[in-house]
Order: C-alpha cells, then sequence, then structure tokens
C-alpha cells in the first residue's frame, strides 16, 4: 500500500494542478469521519504540508453511517481552530508525538474539542486523544489513541472507510 501511494504521489507531483487527496478515519464506537483535502503541488516537494498549502478542506462526521456534521475551510470563521501537518512522502498526518506538540491536527476543534460552534462540528488530534467536537461539546465516546493512523488515499473513501475503486 505505502509503494502504491509513494508511487501515486510522485505521478501526481509531477503535475502543475492542484493534487487532491481523501480520508478516512475510524473512530470509536460507530463515529468515522471522511475527508478531502487539496494541496499546492509545489508543497508536496516540502517535508510538511500545513493548512498555509492546502487550498481546500472539507471533513463529514458519521456516527453509524449517518451523517452528524460537516466543517470546511471555505466557510471557516475568522476564530475556526485550523491546523493541520501532513507528511507528503509518507501520505499521513501526524501526531503530536511526531511533532513534539500538545495538538497537531485542529480542524474546528482545539485541543479541548469544545469549540466547533453550536451548531457546529470539528475534529481534533491531541496528545490524549483523537475525537469530535459536536455542537460545542467533545464527543468523549468518539476517541482513539493519539497515534492511532487513519488513511489516506489519492482516491475517494466511503464512510466506512474503504477506497472507492476506479471504474473503466
Amino acid at each position: 500500500m505505502i509503494a502504491r501511494f509513494a508511487a501515486a504521489l510522485a505521478l501526481i507531483g509531477t503535475q502543475a494542478q492542484a493534487v487532491d487527496f481523501y480520508f478516512c478515519w475510524d473512530g470509536a464506537n460507530g463515529y468515522t469521519m471522511t475527508g478531502q483535502m487539496t494541496v499546492n503541488p509545489a508543497a508536496l516537494s516540502q517535508p510538511l504540508v500545513t493548512e498555509n498549502d492546502v487550498t481546500e478542506f472539507r471533513i463529514a462526521g458519521y456516527l453509524d453511517g449517518t451523517l452528524i456534521g460537516k466543517w470546511d475551510m471555505q466557510t471557516r470563521e475568522a476564530d475556526d481552530t485550523w491546523q493541520l501537518h501532513f507528511d507528503p512522502t509518507r501520505g499521513a498526518f501526524l501526531t503530536p508525538g511526531e511533532l513534539g506538540l500538545g495538538v497537531s491536527q485542529a480542524w474546528n476543534a482545539n485541543g479541548n474539542a469544545d469549540d466547533c460552534g453550536n451548531p457546529g462540528f470539528g475534529f481534533n488530534l491531541g496528545n490524549y486523544a483523537q475525537d469530535f467536537c459536536l455542537n460545542g461539546v467533545w464527543v468523549e465516546d468518539s476517541g482513539m489513541p493519539p497515534e492511532t493512523p487513519f488513511l489516506v488515499s489519492p482516491t475517494p473513501v466511503s464512510p466506512i472507510c474503504e477506497v472507492y475503486a476506479p471504474t473503466s
């Protein structure tokens, strides 16, 4: 899988257009999240992609396959938490332990996962857990250990974290 991903990155990294990545997080107790981000192609040669290199970003959260919330950077408010750290070589979102930070991913959810607005939705990857914020409240039941990897793919993924097979 890693070799295929690296080959895909090498191919798309040579294109002059923005590059899309799709991801799916498989949380605890039936919680999942899908997302998509578009990255400036010049950033793919850097060791770290941050929120400053992302031109589009959206997430959708689910509980047992039912949509419970969405967030995207295009409609974000100025005070929305927005922090992203992505390793383009590995195709992975970095954890706090890898960066030496308390929070490495904060997508409309701060380190306490309690600032996503009401109504609102957000995701946090902090040194305590990976988890959701829903309507301004931390969803403790969604939590996974901070070092848990999650799927990142050059092709779309389903709400149950399966890569959609391309059809031809």
